[in-house]
């Protein structure tokens, strides 16, 4: 049997994910966490074979969880999960160790797929994930967002997605003063002025969900 644990804040989707995987004989999901920080400590307590992370969660976001996994697990497979359609955030999570990168959109065959296809030790990387792998390569420079850490770009995604300093700051975990720190990084990094710049940067980069 493949052990799976699901990593999202939203109920309806675990819900939705835990329905699909159960009509899967080889598959059971043995346990599910609401934030980042929960999909730690349960990592740390029993064994699993497959982690499925959002990307965008509250305390500790997906990227970040996805660091320490593979720095303490690093043959624990993690499928990273996002409401966005494959873009560099894909190639970000690959080159941080993901063993994939799924839309939530995605059928359900492809899903139990993706799972069968990483708990045996290799790369679940579809073929538009596959082409942006091709196309970073040969445009040989990095987009500015691909200087932040972990928690800058979770950050990043909050400010983008309008979210006060405040919500942000309970969100992830953090004071109001380390949210605003983390903001003045970020658009020293990215070369921006302001909120609304970033914002427009994270439309048409791909990096929110319009």
């Amino acid at each position: 049997m493949i052990r799976v644990l699901i990593a999202d804040d939203h109920p309806i989707v675990r819900n939705g994910l835990r329905q699909i995987l159960t009509e899967s004989p080889d598959i059971v999901v043995a346990a599910e966490a609401a934030n980042g920080q929960e999909a730690l400590r349960l990592i740390g307590t029993q064994a699993f074979d497959v982690i499925l992370l959002d990307v965008t969660m509250p305390v500790l976001g997906g990227l970040e969880v996805l660091t320490q996994v593979k720095a303490q697990y690093p043959k624990l497979p993690v499928l990273m999960l996002s409401g966005l359609a494959e873009n560099e955030l894909a190639v970000r999570v690959l080159r941080a160790g993901g063993a994939g990168f799924l839309n939530k959109e995605l059928a359900p065959e492809e899903l139990i797929g993706a799972i069968r296809h990483v708990a045996g030790g290799r790369k679940y990387i579809s073929p538009a994930v596959a082409e942006l792998l091709a196309e970073s390569l040969e445009k040989g420079s990095e987009p500015p967002h691909a200087s932040l850490s972990s928690r800058e770009y979770q950050v990043m995604c909050f400010i983008a997605a309008g979210k006060t300093v405040t919500e942000i700051a309970d969100l992830a975990g953090i004071s109001v003063k380390t949210v605003s720190t983390y903001r003045t990084r970020i658009l020293e990094k990215m070369k921006l002025r302001n909120n609304a710049e970033l914002m427009v940067y994270a439309v048409r980069n791909g990096l929110v969900d319009t």
